[in-house]
């Protein structure tokens, strides 16, 4: 307790107001020199002194007493709050769900209330007995508040651990996303971390799109996001992997890719790349053989590169799809340019293409010029790396110096990695008219799609595009690929595949690029296959006549109907069903 000091008695009889004025007495002058009286004022400061004091501690006081009765693992849960935030739903472009949020229990710890961290180990053990026995007892033993132990627990693993009734012990209901398709569209949608924040795929696209923002911020905390519609067609997905997954088998292959795309709007219909992996157990997209080899694999794409070399020796001017050239092997900067299976005739421009000739298409590019070969390719976006919602997209190779010897081998695909991906888009400007559409992932209108369609050939190159590829489909080496009532044209592509820098004669790499219906094109499809090996009994060898374009053909027999491509079998088919 706190003394005043006492106050004279004379002085305190000052306050009373009764004693008479110092002048008037004689002892008024020894009082004059003393210091003035300030009794009254110092103890109102010294009131308002404690009373801040006392309001500081009560303050200090009461901020301790709310904390105190918090739960005690609140602080961790809200060091955490971005790990449970939401998802927004990912489905197709009819609203089937591709991916979602589900309620999810992890397992954490409180070390501090744990009596026994070995006996806890180890019970904890006869449940998890993954969990490693030196990592689960450095972080029971330790002075932690909170401590995870085990993210996304299944409901059996919960209640199991449950039953154990161990103190300290605990669960965090979070969110976990599901793929209800499994490997279906792994390599479109992605998949996320253990914290729901996308790390590959559409998954990464939305989580850069703002949503790890809006996270972060805790805005998210919800499920109220609306769902974002993709541009696949599921059940078209579901036909492209079904029947890879069999050609893979029926031609011993390592690996087999596809794509439909629409070609008067850039969207992606379906895209497929196998082996692919299950996207609910993400560990898988890290094998090797697991790539995207649609989009973030590079590849010579062997002949199908002729339907650019073509177009572009048509669009120039320089060649008239009537002129003719001789196929005779020559030799340039020391290498043989010959053909595969040579005609030991000269060609027209349709037959350098039905006949897949190399020496004929060596000599439309070496009319073009190596500079113009250049610009026409970068022009279709071959040689950049292309621009689509995915972030798994490889950048092409090329000579970093063309000679004519590069511009020759290139004009029938050897010389130059790119995606399959952009070789379907480039086609793609082959069939429409002659306008580049980026590619997209997500839906797209024919509007928006004209607002950034460049064009890169004229209609007429593109029209005489479109007979070669019908010419080749139905007489030329896509005649395996043909649907009744579809009118499918292509391109077939055979190319050897590179191993330490040589050419490899038994490992291939075989290609299809068609389009349907050829006269009038709505959808681009390029189905590739790895290493594949001849049917035995089949009489057939490994070429992509006999692998690559059947599959393709296979797919669009199941999937046009589905894209909304009706048949027409022409007048026979009028007759029949009059007669019917």
């Amino acid at each position: 307790m706190i003394k005043l000091p006492k106050l004279p008695r004379r002085l305190s009889s000052l306050g009373s107001g009764d004693a008479a004025p110092a002048q008037a007495t004689p002892q008024g002058r020894s009082f004059s020199r003393r210091r003035p009286i300030e009794a009254p004022r110092n103890r109102q400061r010294f009131i308002i002194a404690i009373g801040l004091f006392c309001s500081v501690y009560a303050i200090i006081g009461g901020r301790l007493v709310m904390w105190g009765s918090l739960p005690n693992d609140g602080g961790a849960y809200q060091a955490r709050a971005q790990v449970v935030a939401a998802r927004p739903d990912l489905v197709d472009r009819n609203g089937q769900v591709l991916a979602t949020d589900i309620k999810t229990a992890s397992l954490f710890a409180e070390p501090r209330r744990i009596v026994d961290p070995d006996e806890a180990g180890e019970l904890l053990r006869s449940v998890l007995p993954d969990l490693d026995a030196k990592y689960l007892h450095t972080r029971l033993a330790s002075d932690a508040g909170f401590v995870w132990l085990r993210r996304e627990l299944t409901p059996r693993q919960q209640q199991e651990i449950f039953a154990l009734g161990i103190p300290g012990i605990g669960f965090r209901t979070e969110k976990r996303r599901f793929y209800p398709g499994g490997n279906t569209a792994s390599h479109i949608v992605g998949a996320v971390n253990v914290d729901n924040q996308g790390i590959a795929g559409m998954e990464k696209y939305v989580d850069d799109q703002g949503l790890r923002e809006i996270q972060n911020l805790g805005l998210a905390a919800s499920s109220e996001l609306e769902p974002v519609k993709l541009s696949i067609d599921l059940r078209v997905q579901h036909i492209m992997r079904d029947e890879l997954a069999a050609a893979i088998v029926r031609y011993r292959a390592i690996a087999a890719a596809g794509i439909i795309l629409d070609v008067t709007t850039g969207e992606v219909v379906a895209m497929v790349s196998m082996p692919d992996f299950d996207p609910n157990n993400p560990v898988e997209a890290l094998k090797k053989e697991n790539l995207n080899r649609m989009s973030a694999g590079l590849f010579e794409m062997g002949s199908t590169f002729k339907s650019f070399t073509t177009a572009m020796a048509l669009d120039s001017g320089l060649v008239k799809i009537t002129d003719v050239f001789s196929t005779e092997p020559f030799r340039v900067s020391g290498f043989t340019i010959k053909e595969f299976h040579s005609k030991h005739r000269p060609l027209t421009v349709p037959e350098i293409f039905q006949y897949s000739s190399n020496v004929g298409s060596a000599r439309e590019a070496d009319i073009v010029g190596i500079e113009g070969h250049k610009a026409f390719l970068t022009k279709m976006g071959l040689l950049s790396r292309i621009q689509t919602e995915l972030p798994e997209v490889a950048t092409p190779t090329q000579p970093k110096q063309w000679k004519k010897i590069n511009s020759m081998t290139i004009s029938y695909g050897h010389g130059i990695s790119t995606t399959p991906l952009q070789t379907a888009v480039a086609a793609a400007a082959l069939m429409n008219g002659g306008y580049l559409i980026p590619p997209t992932f997500l839906p797209r209108s024919v509007e928006e799609a004209q607002k950034l369609a460049v064009p890169v050939i004229s209609k007429q190159t593109s029209d005489e595009m479109r007979y070669m590829f019908e010419l080749n489909g139905e007489h030329g080496s896509g005649r395996q690929a043909l649907v009744p009532g579809y009118r499918v044209g292509g391109k077939t592509g055979t190319a050897e595949k590179v191993v330490n820098g040589r050419y490899i004669g038994n490992k291939r790499f075989n290609g299809y690029l068609a389009a349907f219906p050829i006269d009038a094109p709505r959808y681009v499809t390029l189905v590739v296959i790895d290493e594949p090996q001849p049917v035995p009994g089949s009489g057939q060898g490994a070429t992509a006549a006999s692998n690559a374009a059947p599959a393709a053909g296979a797919i669009i027999r199941r999937s046009a109907a589905l894209l909304g491509v009706k048949p027409d079998f022409g007048d026979r088919g009028k007759s029949l069903l009059v007669s019917y």
